[in-house]
């Protein structure tokens, strides 16, 4: 049996960045979303939890459609707004409320008051409103901007996260009380990896989607380019899979998709764990045709072997100068590594907030929150600066 979850205007919409489509193909994916519609018929908050690109919001709407609410799926994205706004936006204002405020306005809990409100990006929500949405959560009522007025809601919550938020705890940057609200089911979206039986069938959806669109016949993948798919990486998961596919369809020949006509370029040799806790590491990739798997050792193994290697090896020699260090009696040792950590992650990336985080691996509000506490953000200027050089990156 085969399943088939897809965003509401996927067959027109041109590409974005949410994964547009969900195929449930492989058993695990069919466990998965077997569990996930147990979930929905329930009032339970879900959090769910995968790499960007692995349709989270897809598995939010189905739980919306499953769920039998009435009311609307409202979507919102935590990271689009910036903390001066998204309380607004979230919980609503009043006349006056603040410059600007000439009308009152019902936020997005009231929108979606009968049925789901979507928070993807979870994590980059600032601690203060982090407070007010568990006081939303525990009262079941909002209330606006200017306002001592509650407002009742009936609201299914369903966030999502690309991050570990149990660490974001840990370091203090997430609240644990507001985490444990949101994970009373928690639902981990597997990457596109992890689920290899959904690779074939996700690019034949595509497929059909992009050759009607580009008005071409009946495309096929060669045996050779099918192996190609199966065998990489997909760091970006489904959103990557649609962009490789549409490309192929504008170069392919004969009706016929190639090896030479699926661009795969990974963006770096990262290392993620696989289902059984083995480390398994993304390869420098090439156009190539892979040999299906076991396949012998080659350039892109060797590479990627290195790669691992070598930063074991740094990763030692890391934890040699720590040991040192804590044996000089080094003061005030956790500050000083942890400034360290930040001034070189901001260094290496050009001073570009997108890129720092996502080299740290923590979300934009915490990366901001680092740069201030290690004086790298002493000037409201600075940090204006520093924001348009994001906007710049993100908008490339």
């Amino acid at each position: 049996m085969e399943r088939l979850l897809t965003l509401p205007d996927s067959a027109t919409a041109p590409l974005s960045i949410r994964a547009k489509a969900l195929v449930f193909h492989d058993p695990a994916s069919l466990h998965l979303l077997q569990s996930v519609e147990r979930i929905a018929c329930s009032e339970a908050t879900v959090l769910v939890v995968g790499e960007t690109g692995t349709g989270k919001e897809l598995i939010a709407r189905h739980i919306h459609q499953v769920s039998g609410r009435k009311g609307p799926f409202v979507a919102v994205n935590c990271g689009a707004f910036s903390e001066s706004l998204i309380d607004a936006e979230l919980f609503g204002h009043e006349t006056g409320a603040f410059t600007g405020a000439s009308q009152a306005r019902a936020g997005w809990f009231e929108a979606a008051n009968g049925g789901t409100l979507f928070l993807d990006e979870i994590g980059d929500l600032p601690l203060a409103l982090q407070v007010k949405l568990l006081r939303v959560l525990q009262e079941r009522q909002v209330v606006r901007l200017g306002s001592r007025r509650g407002i009742p809601l009936d609201v299914r919550l369903v966030a999502a996260t690309n991050i570990d938020l149990a660490r974001a705890v840990e370091a203090q940057h997430f609240r644990a009380d507001l985490f444990y609200r949101l994970s009373v089911a928690s639902v981990r979206l597997p990457p596109l990896r992890e689920r290899p039986a959904d690779i074939l069938p996700l690019a034949r959806h595509f497929i059909g989607v992009y050759r009607s669109r580009l008005n071409r016949k009946e495309v096929q993948l060669s045996e050779a380019a099918q192996a190609a798919l199966l065998s990489y990486h997909w760091s970006g998961n489904i959103r990557e899979l649609e962009n490789v596919i549409h490309f192929a369809l504008i170069v392919c020949r004969d009706d016929l998709i190639r090896p030479e006509d699926i661009k795969l370029i990974p963006l770096t040799a990262q290392a993620h764990p696989a289902p059984d806790g083995k480390l398994v590491v993304g390869g420098l990739g090439s156009n190539a045709t892979p040999n299906p798997a076991p396949r012998p050792i080659s350039t892109r193994d060797s590479l990627s072997d290195q790669a691992t290697h070598e930063g074991s090896t740094h990763l030692v020699q890391l934890t040699e100068v720590l040991n040192a260090l804590l044996a000089h009696g080094e003061a005030d040792l956790f500050n000083k590594v942890e400034s360290a950590v930040v001034h070189a992650a901001f260094a290496f990336a050009g001073q570009n907030q997108v890129r720092s985080a996502k080299v740290l691996g923590i979300t934009r509000n915490m990366l901001r929150t680092q740069l201030k506490r290690h004086g790298l953000l002493d000037s409201p200027d600075e940090e204006t600066s520093s924001e348009g050089t994001e906007a710049q990156a993100v908008s490339f």
